[in-house]
């Protein structure tokens, strides 16, 4: 017999269906964000009151399109980051904020011209019993007001064999309750949750565990959505061999394109850079309207599949990489410090304190979307490599970027296909460093170790050209506490001789970027670190071996820890 409260949700679904005119055939796919601002950034873990000021402060005026937020709805207690991937309901009321709060985040997303998207669970609900964080007392297969022992997989094992697309679906994925997704009451629960984030203003979604559920079953929950066409994307790892894949659930949206990540780490960290000349589609990745390229997430940046903040500018220079290659929607990563994996997130709000990265705001990644929205449309062109690990490559007429991973600076003559004129180097804040671009697209740079030049139309100005001869330009990412500065320190007197107390102080202006410059004779061969005071002038020296350059030099590092 149906219980009272199934057959009010039956009832309200009925009424839902009444009002929604549900198309006959899946609705199409929404290939890739709509707009012409295609880059997502993953604000892992961040309240609701945090994201709607980041949205209006750094997210609209970088150009992002999205923003990717945690999942909204009740969950078990714990501290843990993946307690609020255990839902106990679809009300708004996790530790991420309430549902006022998510509704104003929404809108000043909105008013800043950044679109939303909410990661929604839907495979699973807990493993466990217990109180959840708005007060719902639930215990596994009892949801009250939502499910019943009869609305989950009868499967009550572990998921095991990945060869196996019934245990793959139909099982429990690390013992969470698995709900039975071909239900036509449990699909239309999910689309009522669904609609009321879209009655909320949500613009799309991320479906958490998608390949732990049918692809037919997902298109059905799309299909009784107010907004069937609204964005879609699916995680699905991709495992060679494995029973499901990617390319099953292109119909109903776009797919978060895991081997796109771990072949960045690969090449990045293992090979060389001039392999990436046809990265994309062509190394069988999924088709370039239905990808979503990252470097890292939550999940991999743990496991160590792919890179992460750890791996200082190699990962700074694999998203400058993606923001700059025409490949899928990127999605920028943001989250905080970790030791322990299952660490939730830290206490005190606010970027590169208490642990909070912030990546998607670093200049070289954040000034680099913009330069994307610059280049949208564009076709790779002027192609160069050294044979190992210094490229450069043109956006048509619009844009041109150099990276280079060598160990010491690289100095050329590249050539671009931009009009004459003085162009921001963007992965330098204000136009701090131009370049002036002659009639014949030419213009001569040094790229420092391990650092990277972006040039785009919408970024002109400028009168000087790079740091002139007998110039080293410093820059470090480098985060500090209230009361620390950064200093660099060197080998020749105009360095402080090796002396801590005559070390050069570095700018905090574009923190957490530390930037001096320093006179040097031409053709100097150097040696440096950096080091960080306390306000009682105790010293901390950065790990590692002594950095080398020669001047002139515009050098772009990560602190070592």
């Amino acid at each position: 017999m149906v219980p009272s409260t199934r057959r009010a949700l039956l009832a309200v679904a009925a009424l839902l269906t009444s009002l929604i005119a549900i198309p006959s055939a899946v609705p199409a796919a929404q290939a890739t964000p709509p707009g012409s601002k295609d880059v997502t950034a993953t604000l892992f873990q961040w309240s609701f009151d945090r994201v709607a000021t980041e949205c209006t402060t750094v997210l609209g005026p970088k150009g992002y399109g999205f923003v990717e937020v945690s999942p909204a709805s009740e969950h078990i207690q714990g501290g843990q980051w993946w307690t609020s991937y255990q839902p106990v309901s679809y009300r708004i009321a996790g530790r991420l904020g309430t549902e006022s709060q998510f509704r104003n985040m929404v809108n000043t997303c909105h008013a800043a011209g950044v679109k939303v998207i909410a990661d929604a669970v839907v495979n699973h609900m807990s493993a466990g019993s217990g109180t959840g964080t708005g007060g719902t007392t639930y215990s596994k297969y009892t949801y009250p007001g939502y499910y019943g022992d009869q609305d989950f997989h009868s499967c009550r094992s572990q998921i095991n064999d990945y060869r196996n697309r019934d245990n793959v679906q139909n099982c429990e994925l690390v013992g969470l309750s698995d709900l039975n997704t071909g239900s036509d009451y449990v699909r239309g629960t999910i689309a009522a949750y669904l609609n009321n984030l879209l009655s909320m203003g949500v613009d799309g979604f991320r479906v958490d565990a998608a390949k732990h559920i049918a692809a037919a079953d997902l298109s059905a929950i799309k299909s009784r959505l107010s907004n069937p066409n609204a964005f879609w994307v699916h995680e699905v790892i991709y495992g060679a061999g494995e029973a499901v894949q990617p390319t099953e659930y292109t119909g109903s949206g776009d797919v978060d394109e895991f081997r796109y990540a771990y072949d960045v780490k690969r090449v990045f960290t293992n090979e060389k850079l001039s392999y990436l000349s046809n990265f994309g589609q062509s190394w069988g990745y999924l088709a370039s309207n239905q990808a979503r390229p990252f470097v890292d997430n939550w999940d991999t940046e743990r496991n160590g599949s792919t890179l992460n903040y750890k791996n200082g500018s190699t990962y700074t220079l694999a998203n400058v990489f993606m923001l700059a290659w025409p490949y899928g929607a990127p999605q920028v990563y943001s989250g905080y410090e970790f030791s322990d994996n299952d660490a939730g997130p830290p206490g005190a709000a606010a970027c590169y304190a208490n642990g909070w990265k912030c990546q998607h705001k670093w200049p070289q990644i954040a000034n680099m979307v913009g330069f994307r929205n610059a280049v949208a449309g564009t076709a790779v062109a002027n192609w160069w490599d050294n044979g190992n690990n210094a490229i450069s490559f043109s956006r048509g007429t619009r844009g041109f970027v150099a990276i280079n991973k060598e160990t010491s600076a690289l100095t050329r003559t590249f050539q671009t296909s931009l009009p004459a004129g003085n162009y921001c180097d963007v992965q330098r804040d204000g136009c701090a460093v131009s370049y002036a671009v002659g009639s014949n697209g030419q213009f001569t740079a040094t790229v420092g170790a391990g650092e990277a030049l972006a040039l785009h139309v919408g970024s002109t100005g400028g009168t000087d050209p790079q740091p002139g001869n007998g110039t080293a330009a410093f820059a470090v990412n480098a985060t500090t506490m209230p009361g620390q500065n950064v200093f660099v320190v060197g080998d020749h007197a105009a360095l402080g001789s090796w002396n801590p107390a005559a070390a050069i102080p570095l700018s905090s202006a574009a923190y957490p970027v530390w930037k001096a410059s320093v006179s040097l004779p031409n053709g100097t061969a150097f040696q440096y670190k950096y080091l960080r005071k306390e306000s009682n002038g105790a010293v901390t020296w950065e790990s590692g071996a002594n950095r080398t350059a020669t001047s002139p030099a515009t050098l772009n590092d990560t602190w070592r820890n």
